[in-house]
């Protein structure tokens, strides 16, 4: 997924994205040290997928003016 379509979702969706993306690379790691991941190039896009997400995410929550301010 590229950036300019995570950054059309809502924070709520984006924090859903991450969250699928972490559980995904979990498994390919259980995946991995178990001897069942035949293409070990999959942790390398998971992890590039979830620092994605999560800069979006970042920009994000950066970028919302802070409620509850003095």
């Amino acid at each position: 997924m590229k950036a300019e379509e995570i950054r059309s979702n809502s924070i709520e969706e984006i924090e859903s994205l991450l969250d699928d993306a972490r559980e995904e690379y979990f498994k390919l790691r259980f995946q991995l040290s178990s001897g069942q991941l035949p293409d070990t190039s999959r942790l390398r896009i998971a992890r590039r997928e979830i620092a994605r997400v999560a800069t979006v995410l970042r920009e994000r929550q950066q970028a919302q003016p802070i409620e509850g301010g003095e």
